[in-house]
């Protein structure tokens, strides 16, 4: 049994089909990232998988049961994008609210401590921050000590010590063997916290796997170099630049390195290295590789 499951969901609004028979499952003991562009459906998908929108076809599983149901969502913590509190609370309050709906919540003070909200305990929720506001709607999702929690976006709005402290608390929830799903259009922070990635495009899903096998599907490598400007170039895929830096996306870095030298360009600093993560996806959603 997986904690949450899709299968062949299909979803229109109007006109707007906004998933295409997307199957995903959230396994646990991972972290997994559903990325995509503006549009591509992960949210739709999200609200699917944890009971507020019904698929027009197919079928989502939480935790073996219907989404819909409010026995199938007792260990299931939620961020969504956006979040209010009620302004005359104060946070201790705030999470005990949240807790108090659980039979065997997490412990408040450990929550506050590991989010770093301890000394915002005693604080009216209308005194935070805005960062502050946005690591108490994540720690509401753990309040009440669920085994997969869904994250939309966690991190807009944090600085970084503030996504660095969330990152913690996500892989030590990760290393419990419980289950996360995120969502967020940090590529950086799904490299650094996903152990598989989905990627949805228009409503499908383009690829899932680890972030290693991703890059390697993608097949590219980037060279970048200075030069006062560049000839007509057969191995390079996609060319971008910045002042007189050059970046190439090429699928062969040193036949590329060869054309180069033989249409004498004079370029200088040249480094060659393996795609990122984000460069990755452009190039999946791009249609480069």
């Amino acid at each position: 049994m997986f904690p949450a499951e899709a299968k062949e969901i299909w979803k229109t609004y109007g006109k707007i089909q906004a998933l295409k028979g997307v199957s995903l499952r959230v396994s646990s003991g991972e972290v997994l990232a559903l990325l995509g562009p503006n549009g591509a459906g992960k949210t739709t998908l999200v609200r699917v998988l944890v009971g507020l929108l019904s698929p027009d076809r197919g079928e989502a599983r939480l935790f073996g049961g219907d989404p819909r149901c409010w026995r199938s969502r007792r260990f299931l913590g939620v961020t969504p994008q956006e979040t209010g509190f009620p302004p005359t609370l104060r946070v201790r309050e705030v999470v005990d609210l949240v807790r108090a709906h659980y039979p065997k919540p997490a412990a408040r003070d450990h929550l506050l401590e590991q989010f770093g909200l301890a000394a915002k305990a005693g604080r009216m929720t209308s005194a935070l921050s805005g960062g502050e506001r946005r690591r108490l709607s994540v720690l509401l999702a753990f309040a009440g000590n669920p085994n997969l929690v869904v994250l939309d976006e966690p991190t807009t709005g944090l600085d970084v010590e503030g996504r660095h402290t969330l990152w913690q608390a996500i892989r030590t929830f990760r290393d419990e063997g419980k289950a996360v799903l995120l969502t967020t259009h940090y590529l950086e922070e799904a490299e650094a916290l996903a152990d598989r990635v989905a990627i949805l495009h228009q409503g499908r899903l383009l690829i899932e796997g680890t972030p290693e096998a991703i890059k390697a599907r993608v097949g590219l490598k980037q060279v970048s170099f200075f030069a006062p400007g560049l000839p007509e170039l057969s191995h390079a895929v996609r060319i971008e630049r910045v002042g007189d830096r050059f970046v190439l996306y090429t699928s062969d870095a040193d036949r590329l390195v060869v054309e180069l030298m033989e249409k004498r360009v004079a370029f200088r600093e040249l480094e060659v290295r393996p795609l990122r993560l984000e460069e990755a996806f452009l190039a999946l959603t791009r249609g480069e590789a």
